[in-house]
């Protein structure tokens, strides 16, 4: 680090109260945003308060350095990474600081997401007008600044039409109040003089001189984005400094605090699918749509629907989509249900008396939900096509006349067929005439970027020519910046020059970004250049070109992981709201050590180590990130490199070598039960495995499952539905071998040949989930010999324990590649619900009722299928609620280790605890993994959960669910 930069660290940690990072790792996570440029970070500043921020800048400015004020990190035209001073306000600039629900106003501080303030205003009825599609992670500050919109801007308008005043700082030093400006007040502040007076006094000037070309220029469309609000200066506009700073991407100012207008929640929506032979004759009909006055107004194609990630989603509600390769989505909203309808069968009807469009309404709000799931996704997941190459931002934002849409979307299409880029998915706010994609573009090649080049500029004259901006609400940051002159003309983009100079003088708010611009083909985070090491990998990676490289840049910055609402993925996060303990602050660390020039160990890395400490290897990433990034086996593989002939932590080898362990205990489990609770002994165990002293250490069960069946007396009945093997994993085994019990009894119920392997296996998860691959290919091939016989029958391999039974799915046939009794294993492996789903459609368990609360394990979600589960309770009468409460908080081995508790416990009491302690005492506690049966246990003292096998099992027996038969 420069004696420059030591001195800056130096100051910043003596003034302020937040939190200073210079260190590799954090300059790493903050390195790029989502979109294709990478410019490592000064360092970063996490400020306490808006006046701690105020003072960072201050220092800054005695340092003469460059400021980049930071917002959920979305941003995909580059404006979110700078070689600056990064100030990151998510982790504690989060106030509501007041709410006026008579006036429909909120004042707040930049860093609180838009969901969590929309949470927050919920009770009294309004939220923010604009959401874009990144609206779990993106921050109120970062919407100012990139004059965000979303599909509701539809009905609400851009970001600046809901700002009422911000405040601000210069990076002079000058703080004010800003908004609407009366001419008078204008003409008061500026014979003032002092720096205000002559910021005022310059603008009004400015204003004047360009205001004839700002109204003959800027286009008269509902997305112009691109540019700074010139127009907002004009006496019909009320010389609205605010709304001038809105989309001005922190090249201008630093935000402290925002007031916003804030508009009502609506009381019901409808949602139409419209359907068309192509994308284009679904723009065409968007004039005849807008006549109807709709909410939201969205094209997708056919591209997107049929992604894999967008199945997912939405599988059902898709199946609704009427006949067509492209669709319309057209939302109303009104006072009642009734009324919503109505609006949408007459835009139907309407619709219908002009052409022959087919069309759905869905009358199922959860299939609602899932559509718009599938269509706020299809940024990132359009990333990664199946078998094409991978796509890229760089023109993804252009917005023209509503009713010229179609026109421009066919000379689009020509474009990108001329560039050989035409398998680019096309989709966005038709009724804003906003157009987003991600094209593949060859950004590892000169030629490629060359090409990249060449197809951008040829782009911007082409959306100008249909009388349209480059950006509709992403920006211009640097992937657009440097068209402007083609949109603007010299004239307009010198305007723009000299506001950043009345503003920032010294060219220090975000350098490089909308005025005096890098080349958008500069600071690539890939580039003609860009080569990363390519390490020999214990993982395939089939879906990265078995590279382990391709794996490590594969996220694309959406910041999904940094939501805190619904889903499994990242309880570390919530649990911290720190980047770098996000999945995508994670994947940054690891492409920079790849890269080698932030990070430079390689796999020695401690800061790489110590950001994947806090991964709980959840694999909630795997189903939840838009482009399925698997951090818990990328965690895995870093940390069999890491420690490569190196001592590894205690936990590793007490709880790694679990199966070894239980083998051993179960010859004496009263004795090793009793060891391990006693007094003195008890801490002294827990300190030699590394587990935290506040555990309480599962139990061994007396007997093991396998033991007690293999003293079972042999079952005398016919099996009219075939043969299954039932696999003894390690925990219902040895820890709860009456969940296996219970599962016979359900399998024989229904008409299955139980088989068990005679020999102990494992699945070799523990060894996994602590980086030991080499011991866990080595269990893997001895359990592939030891389901020999089964693979070759092509029998169910039933799986208990979910945790268990995601290792034979995913993990085994990515360790084990091209091994064809893996592949096997990985498609024989059922859950007691897939199996009774696909094999015994027609059985009907006997009829239990009441309510449960259901758990599912986090491997469950990300590669299981839960519904099948629930659907089996729910044959039994059973009113099942799956909890949307996201991980609980152990995950294995992670929440015993020490120094893990306190977020293991932070977790489970994110959603999970509250949901439970708020439960009915009659209801039902279902989790069917080890894991999240434990910590219930442990943190929940009197709560009894129960794996649905034990549910159907009291079903079949008549006996009370409560019943505690395990063996203790």
């Amino acid at each position: 680090m420069s004696p420059l930069y030591q001195a800056l660290e130096e100051a910043l940690r003596g003034r302020i109260a937040g939190e200073v990072r210079f260190d590799p790792g954090s300059r790493a996570a903050y390195s790029t945003d989502a979109s294709n440029y990478r410019q490592v970070p000064i360092g970063v500043v996490v400020p306490r308060t808006p006046g701690d921020a105020e003072t960072a800048v201050t220092v800054c400015r005695d340092h003469d350095v460059p400021v980049l004020s930071r917002g959920g990190a979305t941003s995909l035209a580059g404006q979110c990474c700078n070689t600056a001073v990064v100030l990151d306000w998510t982790k504690y600039c989060t106030r509501v600081e007041s709410v006026d629900p008579a006036a429909g106003t909120v004042l707040v501080q930049p860093g609180i997401s838009l969901d969590g303030l929309n949470d927050r205003l919920a009770a009294d009825g309004w939220m923010v007008g604009p959401k874009p599609s990144t609206h779990v992670s993106c921050t109120i500050g970062g919407m100012i600044g990139n004059n965000s919109c979303g599909s509701t801007a539809q009905a609400y308008g851009k970001m600046a039409d809901s700002v009422r005043r911000l405040e601000v700082l210069t990076y002079d030093g000058l703080r004010m109040w800003v908004g609407a400006t009366p001419e008078t007040e204008v003409d008061r502040v500026a014979a003032a003089g002092g720096a205000r007076g002559d910021l005022y006094r310059g603008l009004r000037r400015l204003r004047d001189e360009y205001a004839d070309d700002i109204r003959r220029t800027y286009p008269d469309i509902p997305r112009r984005v691109s540019g700074y609000n010139l127009d907002a200066l004009l006496p019909e506009n009320d010389f609205h400094l605010a709304r001038l700073l809105v989309g001005s991407e922190g090249t201008l100012v630093t935000v402290l605090r925002a007031e916003l207008e804030l508009v009502r929640v609506p009381n019901a929506r409808s949602l139409v699918l419209l359907g068309f032979d192509d994308i284009c004759a679904a723009a065409d009909a968007v004039p005849d749509v807008l006549a109807h006055r709709p909410a939201a107004l969205e094209g997708i194609d056919h591209r997107l629907v049929a992604l894999e990630h967008s199945q997912r989603l939405a599988e059902a509600a898709l199946r609704e989509l009427p006949d067509g390769n492209a669709w319309l989505m057209v939302q109303f909203t009104a006072d009642s249900k009734d009324a919503s309808d109505r609006a949408a069968r007459s835009m139907m009807s309407d619709l219908a008396s002009r052409s022959t469009t087919p069309g759905t309404l869905l009358d199922d709000p959860a299939h609602e939900d899932q559509v718009w799931a599938a269509r706020e996704a299809g940024l990132g997941a359009t990333a990664y096509p199946p078998g094409e190459p991978e796509t890229h931002e760089g023109w993804e934002d252009a917005a023209v006349p509503p009713q010229r849409l179609g026109d421009y979307l066919r000379d689009f299409r020509a474009l990108l067929d001329r560039y050989d880029y035409g398998t680019a998915s096309l989709y966005g706010h038709f009724g804003h005439g906003c157009v987003h994609t991600r094209i593949p573009f060859d950004l590892r090649t000169a030629d490629g970027v060359a090409r990249y080049r060449a197809f951008a500029e040829d782009s911007a004259r082409l959306v100008v020519d249909h009388g349209g901006s480059l950006s509709g609400e992403h920006g211009d940051g640097q992937s657009r910046a440097e068209l402007l002159p083609i949109m603007f003309g010299d004239r307009l983009v010198r305007a723009f020059g000299e506001v950043k100079a009345a503003f920032d003088p010294r060219n220090r708010m975000n350098p490089g970004k909308v005025v005096h611009p890098y080349p958008l083909d500069e600071n690539l985070r890939q580039g003609a250049d860009y080569l990363p090491a390519e390490p020999a990998t214990r993982f395939a990676y089939p879906d990265d070109e078995h590279r382990f490289s391709r794996a490590a840049a594969r996220c694309v910055g959406v910041g999904a992981c940094r939501g805190t609402g619904s889903g499994v993925m990242c309880p570390s996060y919530r649990a911290t709201g720190e980047e770098e303990h996000s999945t995508r602050g994670r994947a940054r660390l690891l492409f920079e050590m790849l890269r080698g020039e932030v990070i430079t160990d390689g796999w020695r890395s401690t800061e790489v180590r110590d950001a994947l400490d806090l991964c709980l290897a959840c694999k909630g990433c795997l189903s939840d990130c838009p482009v399925n990034v698997d951090m818990a086996t990328y965690k895995a593989e870093f940390l069999a490199h890491h420690y490569r002939h190196r001592l590894r932590p205690l936990s590793h080898y007490a709880m790694g070598w679990l199966p070894l362990l239980a083998r051993a205990a179960a010859a004496t489990p009263g004795t090793v039960n009793a060891l391990t609770a006693a007094p003195g002994l008890s801490t002294a165990l827990k300190a030699a495995a590394g587990v935290d002293p506040r555990r309480t250490l599962p139990r061994f069960a007396t007997e093991r499952f396998t033991d007690w069946y293999r003293r079972r007396p042999p079952r005398r009945t016919q099996a009219e539905r075939g043969r299954v093997t039932l696999w003894p994993d390690t925990f219902t085994d040895n820890f709860d071998p009456q969940i296996a019990r219970d599962a016979v009894t359900v399998l024989e119920a229904v008409g299955f040949d139980i088989h068990v392997p005679e020999r102990v296996g494992c699945c070799g998860l523990t060894w996994i989930s602590t980086g030991q691959l080499t011991t866990a290919v080595r269990v893997l091939r001895r359990t592939l010999r030891l389901l020999r016989p089964t693979l070759r029958s092509g029998d169910p391999v039933v799986v208990l324990e979910p945790s268990c039974a995601a290792v034979f799915r995913s993990d085994l046939p990515n360790l084990l590649s091209g091994n064809e009794d893996a592949r096997r294993l990985a498609g024989q492996t059922v859950t007691l619900g897939e199996l009774i789903r696909d094999r015994a459609p027609d059985w009907e368990p006997p009829h239990l009722g009441g309510s449960a609360l259901v758990q599912p394990h986090c491997h469950h979600h990300a590669v299981l299928d839960v519904p099948a589960d629930r659907d089996l309770l729910t044959r039994a009468g059973v009113h099942p609620e799956v909890l949307d409460a996201g991980c609980c908080g152990l995950a294995g081995n992670f929440g015993f280790e020490r120094g893990h508790y306190d977020i293991s416990v932070a977790c489970a009491e994110d959603t999970l605890l509250p949901a439970v302690r708020a439960a009915d005492p009659s209801t039902l506690l279902v989790a069917d993994g080890f894991s999240c049966r434990t910590q219930l246990r442990d943190l929940q003292p009197g709560s009894m959960p129960r794996h649905g096998a034990q549910v159907l099992a009291a079903a079949l027996t008549r006996r009370p669910v409560d019943d505690d038969r395990r063996e203790r």
